[in-house]
This record gives C-alpha cells, sequence and structure tokens, in this order.
C-alpha cells in the first residue's frame, strides 16, 4: 500500500532519514522501531506530509504522494497519530470524535442559514458514527467527559477512534502505547486487532514496547541511524545481531545495507 524509495531527510548536516527504501503491505500491522535517533520519526513526518524530504519518493497504492500536505493525505485515507494526543481538550469524547469527517455542511456559515434540515441530517449521522466508534471502543462510560479530563490511555483510545471516523487506508501510530498502563493498553491492542482482522485496517506503528509488537506486528521493520538495518519476523528481528549491537548502544562500524 506504501512504497517509498530511496528517501532522504537532512536537517542541515544531519541525515536523519537518510536513503531508506520499504514497503508496508495493506491489510497488516507493521512495526517500525529502533533506538532513539534512529530516525523512526521524521520517516513517519515526511511520509505524512509534515516534512518536505529532501530527496526519494513516497507511493500510495502506485500514486506519487512525496510532498503533499496532511490535509490532501487526509482525504486520500492516510491518517496519523502522535506519541503526545492531540485532542480537543474542551469538547467531549463524542465531539472530538464528530469533528473529524471533513466537508460537513455545518462548517459553512450559509448552509446552517439556507440548510438548516441537511446540516441537523447530517450531524445526526456523524453523532450515530461517533455513537459506533465509542461502543466499539469500550468507552461509553466517557463519551460526555471533555477529553482534556481523560487518562493518557484513554487519549489515545480517542485518538484510535478518530481514525475510524473516516475511511482510513492506513494509520501511523507513533508510540501508541507511550504513558498508558498495561491494562488500557491490552484494551488498546485488541482493538487494534480487531480494526486490521474485521475491517481490514492497515498500520505502521511505532513502538518501544516489545510484547506489545510481538503481539499486534508482522513484519517488523528496524531502524538504525536513519537507515533499515532489517526487517522480517519479531523473532527473526530478536535474533538477528546487528540489531543486538544497535540497542545496546554500541553503534554500528559500517552502516550495513537493508536486509531482509
Amino acid at each position: 500500500m506504501i512504497e517509498v524509495k530511496d528517501l532522504h531527510m537532512h536537517f542541515g548536516g544531519i541525515h536523519a532519514v537518510d536513503g531508506v527504501s520499504l514497503s508496508f503491505e495493506g491489510g497488516r500491522i507493521t512495526g517500525l522501531i529502533g533506538p532513539n535517533g534512529a530516525g523512526k520519526t521524521t520517516l513517519f513526518n515526511v511520509i505524512a506530509g509534515l516534512h518536505q524530504p529532501t530527496s526519494g519518493q513516497v507511493l500510495l497504492d502506485g500514486a506519487d504522494i512525496t510532498g503533499l500536505k496532511p490535509h490532501e493525505l487526509f482525504a486520500k485515507g492516510m491518517l496519523r497519530t502522535f506519541q503526545i494526543a492531540q485532542e480537543f481538550s474542551t469538547l467531549t469524547v463524542r465531539e472530538n470524535l464528530m469533528m473529524v469527517p471533513a466537508n460537513q455542511s455545518g462548517e459553512r456559515l450559509l448552509d446552517t442559514w439556507i440548510r438548516p434540515a441537511q446540516v441537523a441530517r447530517e450531524e445526526e449521522q456523524v453523532r450515530a458514527k461517533a455513537d459506533e466508534v465509542i461502543e466499539f471502543l469500550e468507552i461509553s462510560q466517557v463519551a460526555d467527559e471533555l477529553a482534556g479530563n481523560l487518562s493518557g490511555g484513554q487519549k489515545k483510545l480517542l485518538e484510535l477512534g478518530r481514525t475510524m471516523m473516516v475511511d482510513a487506508k492506513i494509520v501511523f501510530l507513533d508510540e501508541v502505547g507511550a504513558g498508558v498502563n498495561r491494562t488500557l493498553l491490552n484494551t488498546l491492542g485488541d482493538a487494534i486487532l480487531r480494526l486490521q482482522k474485521e475491517r481490514g485496517y492497515t498500520f505502521c506503528m511505532i513502538e518501544h514496547d516489545m510484547d506489545f509488537i510481538s503481539r499486534l506486528c508482522d513484519p517488523v521493520i528496524v531502524m538504525a541511524e536513519g537507515a533499515v538495518l532489517t526487517q522480517g519476523s519479531i523473532d527473526e528481528v530478536k535474533a538477528n545481531e546487528l540489531v543486538i549491537e544497535a540497542y545496546l548502544g554500541t553503534g554500528l562500524k559500517n552502516k550495513p545495507e537493508a536486509v531482509s
């Protein structure tokens, strides 16, 4: 679904992403791991349109999307969550979900005056969709709570819920487990697996919790020093000596080419 070709992202003399080529298959949950500073989040940011790459190409279903802005990628079905949740803190959980669908008639002042019935009808449909998402994620108890009052784990569930309010082709999850207690992390994992298995969602996730990665992801891609170090099943990755060396922090004398 996503193909990255020889992607580079330089910040001055720092090569945060250095010749990355990889692909994310549709209908799978791909893990992206690596030590701090490996370039994982920068790679996400380039793919998701937050950074214009220095060079290289990103394809979505074979179409070139290199350099498109986040709102343009959103319209194409690419969504991204962040390590720190980006909720509307003064809106309720339900209202946060209802904000997601684009081009709602109620967003245009003129329509609220001359097409009130249409606005009301669309809003009811969006509300019904939000309630369906709330039920799916089992967060009915906080549906009317202000999002700013939620726990870290509940905010991550809300971010996942917002991706369900549109027809997402691929969802990039940036450390979805960061700051989440084990119980809510299990709930998050269950929801992600259900979305993948029951609704055919495609996910790519950055994560440091190896148990979480082991449970959800196949394949797993490892980055180090801005490049792809290796990829494969979680067992293959864990047994790879280059991965062990990178995680031990001893550094790599010579950056290897990507191997699979």
